[in-house]
């Protein structure tokens, strides 16, 4: 995610500004930038640095010249959505007069639209970044306006005129002691200083300087002076708010107040899942739009099988992938753990496409199965998380996750993410195919249910919690699934081995007889997956098997299970949904109570030890 910082007051704005973005660098960045009003012989004129890669290299580049004096300015991290990570690309945007300056958190989704009308007018564009309209639109709206017009009207205008999420900042020349502040579902704060105003997208870029902080809500506006702050809606109407004062430190904000990153990225899947559905979704005609893959629609039309490759995490929601495109849409899938795929010699045929999966994009293994199939002309598409990344450069399409940084080795909500996208994707095949209209407008309706009922399971956290106290202790764990929760036996058994270091193996419940069950008694515990859906018989007879020969059972089912809460020696609640959307909801619980085992262990729950987050390196 983005980092935004603002500064207007007495003191000087640059190095207020650095230390604001230093505090945000936790939240993951490729490029960084500043601008502050200055006067000089001339009057108030913009100064702007900007840089692509680590803080280091920025700080450098604004130090490496004489400093101007400000008192006002901003300054943002970016986590690329539009346009590759690169100078250019990089906050703040400009409009044509260089009068105007925007940092922006969030994606507009009408900007191509916006872009072409603004380009008629006259506006001339440098970067590719959905960003880069607010400061020309900004600046159209004050010619509309007339030369008196206020900055904040302008500014109001052209957020009437914008669809998608945003928090953004604005400095112009002409009002060279104001700050426009704004939010649409992006996180943005004012901190309170004496004379001072502070606006961040993080309190830890606030907490040295104040701890007295003002949350603006969706669809608010802020007008920050020296003198005081005004705060107003998209109508210009005044919204009464004072500050709160908080106890967090500088970095326990970094986690907004959560122990872990872990943590606070389970909690963060349901606003994830909102994400990667935002602006891909035509209900009403049951499809779906994947602008990132437009160049290979063609290919995906006339496709007759779909190779998936990934490692790890990314692997477990192909495994899901492959079970949803071919029940809905009826193409054959393969899927490969692409340190294999690079070293079998797979047989490629005619028509084929490979999707590779990578919340870094940078997985050394999965770059490689791409290249082994570019080199056989196979088409090549990506879903991944970073833009700029080496696989989103190296695909010719692909999916762009929208889930901001993933800060904590063990993967969570990317795996939720990847899921989402998925089948998101099998909408789109199936209804180039015999996917009827009713099914697919019942599973995008489904879908966008997803974050809510997510947030119905983390209310469950402490219930959760108490689970892993009791069985923290054991050593050893089996997870079984079936169908569409195959995939979630492997990953819930992956996120309790890599971060609580205790064993644990996921199955498909249908393997147990074929040898582990040989394992079963008083000492090994088996987390069932057991949902209501058309293989729960199944596992309900897996379970009875387990009960048998003495072994704890913890049972994930859904809602109103009476049945289940009599066999299993633990329950937890999943709310009911399409069959094949359940992976969603129940890998939320085994994410949890991998994290409360890891911390009743004492585990370094967000670096455990022995792994990276990005394997770059085979």
């Amino acid at each position: 995610m983005c980092g935004i910082v603002g500064y207007v007051g007495t003191r000087e704005a640059i190095p207020l500004l650095l230390h604001g973005l230093k505090a945000l660098e936790y939240r993951g960045y490729d490029s960084a930038g500043i601008a502050v009003i200055s006067k000089n012989d001339g009057g108030e004129k913009i100064w702007s640095v900007k840089c692509p890669g680590r803080f280091e290299m920025f700080e450098a580049r604004v130090y490496s010249a004489p400093l101007p004096s400000a008192h006002i300015g901003i300054a943002h991290t970016r986590w690329a959505t539009h346009g590759e990570p690169n100078e250019i690309n990089a906050h703040p945007h400009f409009d044509c007069a260089h009068h105007i300056a925007v940092v922006h958190n969030g994606i507009i989704e009408n900007f191509q639209e916006l872009k072409k009308e603004l380009i008629a007018a006259g506006h001339v564009f440098v970067s590719a970044t959905d960003t880069e309209v607010l400061p020309h639109l900004i600046e159209e709206e004050q010619k509309r306006g007339g030369e008196d017009d206020e900055l904040l009207q302008a500014v109001l205008r052209a957020l009437h005129k914008i669809r998608g999420t945003y928090g953004i900042a604005v400095l112009d020349t002409r009002a060279p002691t104001q700050i426009i502040a704004a939010r649409n579902f992006s996180p943005l704060l004012i901190g309170v200083g004496d004379r001072e105003w502070i606006v961040a997208s993080d309190a830890a870029a606030v907490l040295r300087h104040t701890q007295n902080i003002i949350y603006l809500e969706e669809g608010e506006v802020a007008v920050l002076t020296p003198q005081g702050y005004r705060i107003v809606d998209l109508h210009n109407n005044t919204v009464l708010r004072k500050p709160e004062h908080v106890l967090w430190t500088e970095e326990s904000a970094q986690k907004n107040g959560y122990p872990h990153f872990m943590l606070k990225e389970i909690f963060e899947q349901p606003e994830g899942i909102e994400n990667s559905l935002r602006g891909r979704c035509i209900a009403e005609e049951g499809r779906v739009q994947l602008g990132g893959l437009r160049e290979a629609n063609n290919t995906l039309r006339a496709t007759e099988r779909i190779l998936i490759t990934a490692c790890g995490t990314a692997f477990h929601a192909g495994k899901l992938g492959e079970y949803m495109i071919e029940e809905y849409a009826g193409i054959p899938v393969e899927v490969d753990i692409a340190s294999e795929f690079r070293y079998r010699k797979p047989v490629f045929r005619p028509h084929d496409v490979l999707l590779a999966i990578s919340q870094s994009g940078e997985t050394a293994d999965t770059l490689a199965a791409v290249r082994e199939a570019k080199g056989k002309n196979v088409t090549t598409l990506g879903i991944v998380n970073v833009v700029g990344s080496s696989l989103a450069r190296e695909t010719i399409a692909g999916v762009y996750q929208h889930i901001g940084p993933e800060v904590s080795v063990a993967s969570t909500k990317a795996f939720t993410s990847q899921s989402a996208i998925l089948a998101l994707l099998t909408v789109l095949l199936g209804r180039e195919r015999e996917m009827s209209l009713i099914t697919g407008k019942r599973i995008i309706e489904e879908l966008k249910k997803i974050p809510d009922y997510m947030r119905a399971i983390l209310e469950q956290s402490e219930k959760i919690h108490a689970l892993a106290k009791k069985f923290a202790v054991y050593d050893h764990f089996f997870f079984l699934g079936r169908k569409y929760n195959i995939a979630t036996a492997y990953e819930g058994a992956l996120k309790l081995k890599e971060i609580s270091y205790i064993h644990a193996e996921g199955l498909g419940a249908g393997e147990m007889k074929h040898g582990p069950i040989a394992m079963i008694d008083a000492h090994m515990p088996t987390i069932c997956i057991a949902p209501l859906d058309s293989v729960y018989e199944k596992m309900r007879s897996n379970i009875e098997e387990l009960k048998a020969r003495r072994g704890p059972v913890i049972a994930i089912t859904t809602e109103g299970n009476v049945a289940m809460e009599e066999l299993a020696d633990a329950t937890v609640m999943i709310p009911k949904t399409l069959e094949m959307l359940t992976p969603l909801l129940a890998i939320v619980p085994l994410q949890l109570f991998a994290y409360y085992c890891a911390v009743e262990r004492g585990c370094n729950v967000d670096r455990p030890k022995n792994l990276a987050k990005s394997v770059t390196v085979e």
